[in-house]
């Protein structure tokens, strides 16, 4: 049954929606501004895409004085399969396996392609009143290559009647969760961002608050102009959101997650989510999967909110040993029949 259902996922790519926007494969191509053709300016160039991508798989800025990544800064070439220079942008695609094995070598924890999708709610300021940016609307095009630039997939509304009508700037400062959580769910998303955004003379101003599910966060920005403006809050949310999901090695431990209410859908998603834990599905009973991984528990419950996983109710033990044995681990092969210390059970359950 096991195999069964691994080779039927491997048929059914499109039935789960997708944890990030594009293919993961976006997370690795990188479009950086070009001043000029010199050479001096192209490799500037390839170096900034470096440092995008660094940022993207490990939210932290710090990241780029580590000594390892600056040798890499000197020859970004040999992290990409191939670059390319379009007017005034030059284009990388860097190797997946190539950078998070050099990035891993220099000691960093990474986040890997399953990322939350946000729903964005972008006020616009003006002297007529605000106004809400939708997916068809002018604007929509500076978010979604912000939101591209920094590794976030984003979600943009309609922005129908009723929705200009429900968005207010008074929901940066009131009960937002409670407003929107009717019109949110037909976009599917994960969390949402609430962006009020005015200009202040020659320079462009940010209020926004992200919320979370479990809690929020809030700030201000300034930039230049829209561009930039959404540019620097994205990089914002990629530093506060990246905690959550970056697997630190230090911080993970043995751990087995038993994951109620599955199909063949909801396994593929599951699959997705648990691929940066190294998870290994140790048996399948009815709806229940079995799985055995190395992982941090606050990390392990960020991926599985995603899915909109719950814990199990306290009735039912949450947290419990468990030995080889009981894990279900003994039956696979005779490599797995080798007593193993005992691990946590976490057990989770779709609504």
């Amino acid at each position: 049954m096991r195999v069964f259902l691994r080779l039927l996922v491997l048929c059914l790519p499109f039935w789960a929606p997708p944890l990030w926007a594009a293919s993961p494969e976006a997370l690795y191509q990188v479009r950086e501004s070009l001043a000029g053709q010199s050479p001096e300016q192209r490799s500037e160039a390839l170096q900034r895409a470096l440092d995008t991508l660094v940022l993207r798989l490990t939210g932290d800025p710090q990241a780029l004085l580590n000594p390892q990544v600056q040798a890499l800064r000197a020859d970004p070439q040999q992290l990409a399969r191939q670059f390319g220079y379009a007017d005034d942008h030059v284009l990388v695609e860097f190797d997946p396996l190539t950078s998070e094995s050099r990035l891993r070598e220099a000691g960093l924890a990474l986040w890997g392609a399953s990322r939350p999708a946000l729903l964005v709610w972008w006020l616009n300021q003006g002297v007529d009143g605000s106004q809400l940016v939708g997916d068809a609307q002018d604007g929509a095009s500076l978010l979604q290559q912000a939101a591209q630039h920094r590794g976030l997939p984003i979600r943009l509304p309609l922005a129908d009647l009723s929705e200009q009508l429900l968005i207010s700037d008074e929901l940066l400062q009131g009960d937002a969760e409670a407003v929107l959580q009717e019109p949110a769910v037909r976009y599917e998303a994960d969390m949402q961002l609430l962006v009020l955004a005015r200009q202040r003379g020659s320079a462009w101003q940010a209020d926004w608050r992200l919320l979370l599910g479990d809690g929020e966060e809030r700030g201000q920005l300034e930039a230049s102009d829209q561009a930039s403006l959404a540019d620097a809050l994205l990089l914002t949310l990629s530093q506060r959101l990246a905690p959550r999901f970056v697997v630190r090695p230090e911080a993970a431990s043995q751990l087995v997650l038993e994951v109620q209410g599955a199909d063949l859908a909801r396994f593929a998603q599951l699959e997705r989510v648990l691929e940066p834990f190294a998870a290994r599905l140790l048996r399948v009973e009815g709806d229940r999967l079995r799985y055995r991984l190395q992982a941090g528990a606050q990390q392990l419950h960020a991926q599985l909110s995603l899915l909109q996983l719950q814990v199990v109710p306290a009735e039912v033990p949450a947290v419990q040993p468990v030995t080889a044995e009981q894990s279900g681990e003994a039956p696979l092969a005779a490599a797995a029949q080798v007593p193993a210390a005992s691990a946590a059970l976490l057990q989770y359950r779709w609504p």
